[in-house]
């Protein structure tokens, strides 16, 4: 098509991608799993999965049954055109002064003139963009390149198909768009950070085609990947994810989504400013999530996670207080929600900012508020997102991509190092040789004390 540039940008360099497995490994069913989750965990075809456990009907598991897992049978190489930088995956600094209203408005179509009930409240359509994408931290362009791609909403009068799954997942569970939305951006999260770790080597195609990832594309690329794997058989795919697919779509959108990229997103040298523990000096808390989802469980593992003195299960309200860990401005709140900028421009995809969840509405800080590491923000709670307890959850962003508490820039709190075990929530907090260890609720291994 004229105008579109149909040529790659320069590949990353390639990387030594994780070995698939070449002999059979066992799993005992769990409560929740199905046949095609097992599959996509592992990297091998439903079809696959059932004739290697004399299967005919996907639908009959049992919990405790156990399952031979076959070695995946990769295919051909999925291709390597690369789609998106990466700083237009995250919301950062590439977005930070896109105003997301203005140019649904302006592009006139469907979106524009939808609302939703979400929680309890009505949100329009661009409200619904920028919920998801603050939240999940996702760039609100990819979203809408993503939903015109799919569904025609930015720009047409009316939906190409059903309104209920405008994304093309056809799930009763994820039906409308702010549901839809947030499934695509963990599904988005799920590959990039992935990708970052060097934690996959292959695609499990909605057909069952298992496909060797390109060893040379990046972060973002991935994260468009295996959004369209999750949807697609191997024609459909494979057009989506070159020139003429969703690159074209977003180029006609909002033009080469390489001339907007920043690059390095996050520098090889980043060093975490100084952080305390999120409570008060005094006060023995436990500590009740080792490194887990930022946002979802896609997000990488970001967060960690505090309980305050008292009970020890269920939503109790407390009057103990959450300290913010730094200082910096508080550029927003609500459903649970306080998020900081700590270098001092007051936005938060720029630099540094910190995540604070499941902070009470009542005597909750409010925005544009300046605080130093020690003041209260708030009471801990359960509310916004999932929660079966009280406590605070943290996570931190570096121009808007989740960094993880178990990678190589692990939180340091007063001196305290988080750590992993690989399992999510699970984990540590080491000092000086002094060991607290994760657990949900409280017990004598996972108190802490400023």
């Amino acid at each position: 098509m004229p105008g579109v540039p149909i040529s790659s940008p320069t590949p990353d360099s390639p990387r030594v991608l994780p070995t698939p497995r070449v002999d059979p490994s066992q799993y005992v069913v769990q409560a929740g799993d199905t046949l095609g989750t097992i599959a996509q965990q592992y990297g091998v075809s439903l079809e696959a999965l059932m004739q290697a456990n004399g299967l005919s009907d996907a639908d009959v598991l049992s919990v405790g049954q156990t399952l031979t897992i076959p070695a995946p049978s990769p295919g051909e190489q999925g291709p390597d055109f690369k789609i998106i930088p990466n700083s237009e995956l995250v919301y950062g600094p590439a977005n930070a002064m896109f105003d997301v209203d203005a140019f649904v408005q302006r592009e006139g179509g469907y979106l524009a003139t939808y609302s939703e009930d979400v929680n309890g409240e009505i949100l329009t359509g661009s409200q619904i963009i920028t919920r998801v994408a603050q939240n999940y931290s996702v760039n609100p362009r990819l979203l809408l390149a993503m939903l015109e791609h799919q569904g025609g909403w930015v720009t047409e009068s009316a939906p190409y198909y059903s309104e209920d799954y405008p994304m093309g997942l056809q799930d009763p569970w994820h039906q409308g768009l702010y549901l839809q939305l947030t499934w695509t951006a963990d599904t988005l999260n799920r590959g990039y950070y992935l990708w970052r770790v060097n934690a996959i080597s292959t695609w499990v195609l909605a057909d069952g085609n298992v496909l060797p990832i390109a060893p040379t594309i990046n972060a973002g690329t991935a994260a468009v990947q295996v959004f369209f794997a999750k949807l697609d058989d191997m024609f459909t795919w494979q057009g989506n994810t070159t020139a003429f697919g969703l690159f074209q779509t977003y180029f006609f959108l909002f033009g080469n989504p390489f001339d907007l990229a920043i690059e390095p997103l996050v520098p090889a040298n980043l060093q975490q400013p100084g952080m305390q523990l999120p409570f008060e000096v005094g006060k023995v808390w436990s500590f009740t999530g080792g490194p887990h989802g930022g946002w979802d469980s896609g997000s990488a593992w970001a967060a960690l996670d505090f309980g305050p003195p008292g009970e020890t299960a269920g939503c109790t309200p407390t009057d103990e207080w959450v300290v913010a860990v730094a200082d910096g401005w508080i550029v927003r709140t609500g459903e649970g929600v306080v998020m900081q900028d700590l270098d001092g421009d007051g936005i938060e995809q720029t630099g540094w900012s910190v995540f604070y969840m499941h902070i009470e509405s009542r005597d909750r800080v409010q925005p544009e508020t300046y605080v130093y590491a020690g003041d209260r923000i708030g009471h801990p709670s359960c509310e916004g997102g999932f929660s079966n307890g009280t406590h605070v959850h943290i996570a931190r962003k570096y121009n808007g991509e989740w960094i993880p508490a178990d990678g190589p820039n692990p939180f340091q709190l007063e001196g305290w190092i988080s750590s992993g075990d690989g399992i999510e929530y699970d984990g540590f907090l080491i000092k000086e040789g002094q060991v607290v260890e994760a657990w949900d609720g409280r017990n004598e291994l996972n108190q802490l004390s400023r």
